[in-house]
């Protein structure tokens, strides 16, 4: 009676989920390892996020403005206010890029989604280094070669956009 007892238990507790019973033949699978991620790791995943919130607003700005001032070179205004733009996606990216990168290391031994995770730091590193180039490639109004120099700024910066817009939609669209 106590067997019989016994075997009713562990099928209702089995069928309810709570507890797991193998057959003898059937080999245990093995636990995905549990990380254990710090305070600061959870407030550098908020700031990421919700800077990142700002990327494509930025970028929208940034090429309405280009535009502008590419059609109209020596606006002051439009100058002003697409070097205050630049220089705000320079710091959302040094922002983001820190965020990330050190919410990386830190969550090196976790697997879940370890693939898209690395492929977005590295679209969005080669990004940042695109933002570099356009940086040091503005173009300067005194030179000779400003056309030739405003066109390659122009591409380059376009071109860093595409990709950091890929990265951004990668993990935006990559949650699920």
């Amino acid at each position: 009676m106590r067997t019989v007892r016994a075997a009713i238990l562990i099928s209702f507790f089995s069928m309810a989920g709570w507890a797991q019973v193998s057959s003898p033949n059937s080999t245990p699978q093995a636990s995905p390892a549990v990380t254990v991620y710090s305070r600061f790791y959870e407030v550098r995943a908020d700031i990421h996020k919700y800077a990142s919130f700002a990327t494509l607003p930025l970028f929208a700005t940034e090429v309405v403005l280009g535009e502008a001032l590419y059609n109209r070179p020596g606006n002051s205004g439009l100058n002003s206010a697409h070097q205050a733009v630049g220089t705000a996606i320079v710091g959302l990216f040094v922002a983001n890029s820190v965020t990330g990168v050190w919410n990386l290391w830190e969550g090196r031994h976790d697997t879940r989604r370890r693939k898209i995770r690395v492929v977005h730091s590295v679209i969005m590193l080669v990004a940042d280094a695109g933002f570099v180039a356009t940086s040091a490639t503005g173009p300067d109004s005194r030179r000779p070669n400003f056309d030739a120099d405003k066109a390659t700024h122009r591409n380059i910066a376009i071109a860093s956009f595409g990709i950091g817009t890929a990265g951004y939609l990668l993990m935006l669209l990559g949650r699920h």
